[in-house]
């Protein structure tokens, strides 16, 4: 018999206002504008010794110090070849193309990734749960999935599998 576990966590709590900008099609670059994302996460794996694939107290508590780290911040990409962060201690400056954005440091989170896109911020958040469940002493899960949803219905995923 060959069974599989996983468990979801979907909260009112696990979400995150923050502004961004994003380009498509090769130099079309958005307007800088928000949302209000709502995160879940599911992890799949064994059970341990406690008959849990993770406990959710953890992966709640977890999830909750990621997405606090994102709201209310303006999420700016520093690998994205068009798009130019430069930051020192009082200041972001982002320039695409003509245009330029100047934001106080500490109202910016920098992110390396290409662009802020749901599906990036989800891999990130990814990578950080599972860096943060590791950071516990928790067995690393066999597979783990994030959905981040930016406009209820549009939702970005990311999913890393061991």
């Amino acid at each position: 018999m060959d069974e599989r576990y996983r468990v979801r966590i979907e909260k009112d709590a696990l979400v995150f206002s923050a502004g961004h900008f994003i380009t498509f099609a090769g130099n079309v670059c958005e307007r800088l504008h928000g949302h209000n994302y709502r995160v879940a996460a599911e992890v799949s794996g064994p059970l341990d010794e406690n008959h849990y694939v993770v406990d959710f107290i953890a992966l709640r508590d977890s999830l909750s110090a990621i997405v606090h780290e994102l709201d209310h911040y303006m999420l700016l990409p520093t690998q994205h070849p068009q798009i130019k962060v430069v930051a020192d201690e009082c200041e972001v400056v982002t320039t695409f193309e003509d245009r330029r954005w100047v934001f106080p440091r500490g109202d910016c989170v920098l992110l390396d990734m290409p662009n802020t896109t749901a599906e990036m911020l989800a891999r990130h958040i990814g990578q950080r749960l599972l860096a943060e469940l590791q950071q516990r002493g928790l067995a690393p899960p066999e597979s783990v999935r994030i959905d981040v949803d930016e406009c209820y219905g549009q939702v970005g995923v990311y999913t890393w599998h061991r």
